[in-house]
């Protein structure tokens, strides 16, 4: 199957403008006293909160907001790797993996008032697949949705896919209330929303701040403590996110310097929570550019690349060098799989078999402005390559930028090397080893232009094996990554941890990377 992504959005994907946090004249932050009176809970997030409010097309920054407003049949722990029942209470699937039936939640309302059932379900991802863009290629494999009563519905697939991983997606597996038919065509994009989830938009100002509100008929109920409201605002220096934290004027915020977090792991205000992450970071080589279409060549720049400085100077440790572009954590990654490590004099050797002299090679790394770790990765790269007679240009760029150098189609034009982070649509190796290095007609994710039949066909056969034999596909899903590593159309650089920082009296936070950056809002409080 093939995604059918939106460029649009793959343009805004990740990101990041500049705000700056609510002050007294003084400097001092007024919020404090707001947030307690009215039981309201901050996130300060790094970028923008929604790029749009569609729930069957957005695929970036949006899902930190649609997971609290709208809900999956399933979702993933990442940390029990069992799936855990939301909108479904039940699900079962043919010996041949072709009929998934899932039993639904009785007594779910949306936000309006309309009732959750099993026609909710077939017009929710009917709707998702039709409008086909976002992550709606995830529900490719379905064939048709049978209603089989008001609370039971099953899923005829065309090939045996693994529904559960599916339902479950933090992106396009939302349930949508059928009366958003009755609703104007661009309702959604005017900013509204009509979800099941605990709380439902109040207000919002697009590109900066969204503010939700309890969902007073939520399934769950709201016994015991809840935050009333939640304010989850874009506050992109990273100065103005701690100096919130401290104040207490923001609860909860993430991508903080390394010494940022180092300090304030000392104030006793504040809780600094580590954990792994699915996210990790990427340098696509054009494959298509000489000298870089040389697999020598590309072998070279991999062997130059300073893993163990990058991991501990420009991430301060809060990170591990990758093993391939499956990251620790998630199904489908191996150490056993072939790491290069920082090797000058076998770079050396590798041009020289490939005719490259001393001096011939120039060329531009791109990464997007405003990234701390990327910039001192770049300028210790650069250095490293400085000393095997190779001149690297180092160019930060706002994301659209960077795309848009990216897709043009004068080859000799683009970057020689795209720098960015990915992390998982759905909790499957398929997220990375489809999105970034399927062969494609026209380029969305593949941002080294890489192209290898026998690498498509081994991922696209795991992934239907993983619907009934989820050793194999591991199996192969790990082989596709060997011939990766043979044809280095990337330098797998970094795994990263995240690194939460919250106010000592947030309460219940627990990250699950299935579900990047997300804070389920429900479950937190504040100890008074």
């Amino acid at each position: 199957m093939k995604k059918t992504l939106s460029i649009i959005l793959a343009i805004l994907m990740l990101l990041t403008t500049i705000t700056a946090c609510g002050t007294n004249g003084d400097g001092t932050s007024n919020q404090q006293g707001k947030n307690d009176e009215m039981d309201v809970l901050y996130y300060a997030y790094n970028s923008i909160p929604i790029l749009t409010w569609d729930p069957s097309i957005e695929f970036s920054n949006g899902i930190v907001v649609l997971n609290n407003v709208y809900e999956q049949l399933l979702r993933f722990n990442a940390a029990t790797k069992e799936y855990e029942n939301v909108l479904a209470t039940d699900y079962s699937k043919s010996e041949d993996g072709m009929v998934w039936t899932f039993k639904l939640r009785e007594g779910v309302t949306f936000h309006d008032g309309t009732p959750f059932n099993a026609e909710a379900v077939k017009y929710s991802i009917e709707r998702t697949k039709k409008i086909g863009q976002g992550a709606a290629f995830i529900w490719d494999p379905v064939k048709e949705i049978k209603i089989v009563d008001e609370y039971t519905v099953d899923f005829v697939l065309s090939h045996p896919a693994p529904m559960d991983v599916i339902a479950s997606c933090p992106y396009a597996s939302f349930m949508m209330s059928p009366s958003l038919e009755d609703e104007p065509e661009n309702w959604l994009e005017e900013g509204n929303a009509n979800g099941t989830g605990p709380y439902k938009l109040q207000d919002k100002t697009m590109g900066d701040e969204v503010i939700l509100t309890q969902n007073e008929d939520y399934w769950k109920g709201w016994d015991g403590e809840h935050f009333e409201k939640v304010i989850i605002k874009k506050v992109s220096e990273t100065s103005s996110r701690r100096q919130m934290i401290e104040s207490g004027e923001a609860d909860i915020t993430i991508e903080l310097p390394s010494e940022d977090i180092e300090a304030l792991k000392s104030n006793e205000n504040v809780v600094v929570d580590v954990v792994p992450s699915f996210t990790n970071l990427i340098g696509f080589f054009n494959t298509q550019k000489a000298p870089l279409n040389d697999v020598k060549v590309r072998q070279a720049l991999s062997y130059a690349f300073p893993y163990e400085d990058v991991v501990n100077y420009a991430m301060g440790g809060y990170a591990s060098q990758s093993y391939g572009p499956v990251p620790e954590g998630m199904w489908g990654h191996s150490k056993e799989l072939f790491q290069f490590n920082h090797d000058l004099d076998m770079a050396k050797q590798l041009l020289e078999e490939a005719g490259i002299k001393e001096g011939q090679i120039k060329l531009l790394l791109t990464y997007m402005t405003g990234d701390e770790a990327e910039k001192k990765m770049a300028e210790l790269y650069k250095a490293e390559l400085s000393k095997i007679g190779i001149e690297l240009e180092i160019r930060a760029m706002p994301w659209e930028s960077q795309w848009e150098m990216a897709m043009g189609n004068n080859v000799s034009d683009q970057q020689d090397i795209f720098v960015m982070y990915w992390w998982n649509d759905l909790s499957t190796p398929y997220s990375y080893l489809y999105s970034l290095y399927h062969s494609e007609d026209s380029t969305l994710y593949n941002l080294g232009y890489y192209s290898n039949p026998e690498f498509d066909e081994l991922i696209d056969g795991a992934q239907t094996k993983s619907a009934v034999n989820m050793a194999e596909a591991e199996r192969d899903f790990v082989g596709a990554q060997k011939i990766l590593l043979e044809d280095v159309p990337s330098i797998f650089m970094y795994d990263k941890n995240v690194a939460w920082v919250k106010s000592s009296t947030l309460k219940g936070h627990k990250d699950n990377p299935s579900y990047p950056f997300v804070v389920f809002f429900y479950d937190l409080y504040r100890e008074k």
